[in-house]
């Protein structure tokens, strides 16, 4: 997962190589891999609601389909994994919080240590 998120190292000579565990632990400073990708899920989930409305980010954010959905169970969808872990974070107001940024960068702080 953090080799995804942090991609390849570029050598000499415009080859290029994964990195090691340890460049990946140093990366996160030695985080917890889950909250820190939790704590990035948290910090877009802000940066995405400040963008203004014009912005193709948000517009997809916004689209809903004309299709119907198929029956069965719904699929747990990106948004409602953040919603979900800021009901763990005890975050009830965070319309608010995300509307101040140094209170929604504490969130993301807590939420890289918190105990999921």
């Amino acid at each position: 997962m953090l080799r995804k998120n942090f991609g390849p190292t570029k050598e000499r000579f415009c080859t290029w190589r994964i990195k090691t565990n340890n460049e990946l632990d140093e990366l996160i400073r030695h985080k917890n891999a889950i909250n820190h990708t939790k704590a990035q899920k948290l910090s877009w989930f802000d940066h995405l609601h400040q963008m203004p409305q014009e912005r193709m980010v948000k517009n997809i954010y916004k689209w809903k389909p004309m299709s119907i959905r198929p029956l069965g169970r719904p699929k747990n969808r990106w948004e409602n994994d953040v919603r979900n872990g800021m009901k763990k974070l005890k975050l009830k107001n965070w319309t608010r919080c995300i509307q101040d940024r140094y209170k929604c960068k504490s969130c993301v702080k807590k939420a890289e240590t918190f105990n999921y």
